[in-house]
């Protein structure tokens, strides 16, 4: 059971890495769902690979799933400009989920073989993940992790200052393009790796239970490091202990960590406001 839990572990201190900085980002663009969008979009263009004629989970259906995100990072970043608000950028990732999830439905329909595919990409299979695998995701989401630290300057503004970016000049559209290509990247690997919830749990639940305490980019980054690495592995032990899915037993870990983190920060302030009144 070890062998197989190690890699499985190692896989989602990988993913919490990259996620967790990702998902900072995201949340300062006010974006939410935007991570359950690409993923949609990852799993339609990996499962229209196969009605193409290639195997899932080879090189020809991640690259179909890769262009697939590439189209969702453009169309995203089009509708981002100075005259659309966040609610309308929201309705449009939301657009593109449903529209997404209902093209795989079609898709699907002429799969029929393939049907429980699509519980794998939903799921994930994270326990199944070989050393292989995290090796090579290891060695991309470096890639992409040098090309963030390179373009920081830009996404920061892009995604803390977007008016001040806007204002001095920048390509913003293009930066932004550049930066949901980047993250379409990440996307693409990590629904293969673990799946479209899992992927949307490490992207955001680690990141919002850290703003409860720390203020600083810093502070929140290495604390949703922290929280996401332990919680991982409480889903795992849970699920190897109780023989339950690995995926939604991670994603019910990190529900675990939200909620406490919002009663933890209830209480920290409660204990304040007394300690000031008295």
């Amino acid at each position: 059971m070890l062998e197989i839990m190690l890699p499985a572990f190692a896989a989602s201190v990988i993913l919490v890495g990259i996620h967790a900085y990702l998902g900072i980002h995201i949340l300062a663009r006010g974006v939410i769902f935007v991570d359950l969008a690409l993923a949609q979009i990852a799993a339609l263009g990996a499962i229209t690979g196969v009605l193409l004629g290639f195997e899932l989970h080879t090189t020809g259906s991640y690259l179909a799933s890769l262009l697939a995100t590439f189209i969702g990072a453009a169309v995203f970043s089009l509708t981002r400009g100075k005259k659309t608000s966040g609610a309308m950028q929201e309705a449009t990732i939301g657009i593109v989920y449903v529209v997404s999830a209902a093209l795989s439905v079609m898709v699907l329909d002429h799969l029929p073989s393939e049907a429980e595919h699509l519980k794998g990409m939903l799921v994930g299979n994270i326990l199944f993940t070989t050393w292989p695998q995290v090796l090579k995701t290891t060695a991309l989401y470096l890639a992409v992790g040098l090309a963030h630290y390179l373009c920081r300057e830009k996404f920061v503004a892009i995604s803390f200052k977007p008016e001040e970016a806007a204002k001095s000049g920048m390509r913003v559209r293009f930066w932004d393009f550049l930066f949901y290509a980047l993250f379409g990247f990440v996307v693409t690997s990590s629904v293969e790796l673990a799946g479209v919830l899992l992927v949307f749990t490490f992207l955001i639940i680690p990141t919002v239970s850290a703003l409860q305490f720390a203020q600083s980019l810093s502070g929140r980054l290495f604390l949703s490091w922290g929280m996401g690495v332990a919680t991982s592995f409480a889903g795992i032990l849970m699920s190897a202990k109780y023989d339950l899915p690995t995926g939604p037993a991670m994603v019910c870990a990190f529900g675990i960590l939200a909620l406490g983190s919002f009663i933890a920060r209830s209480y920290l302030h409660r204990t304040r406001q007394s300690r000031s009144m008295s």
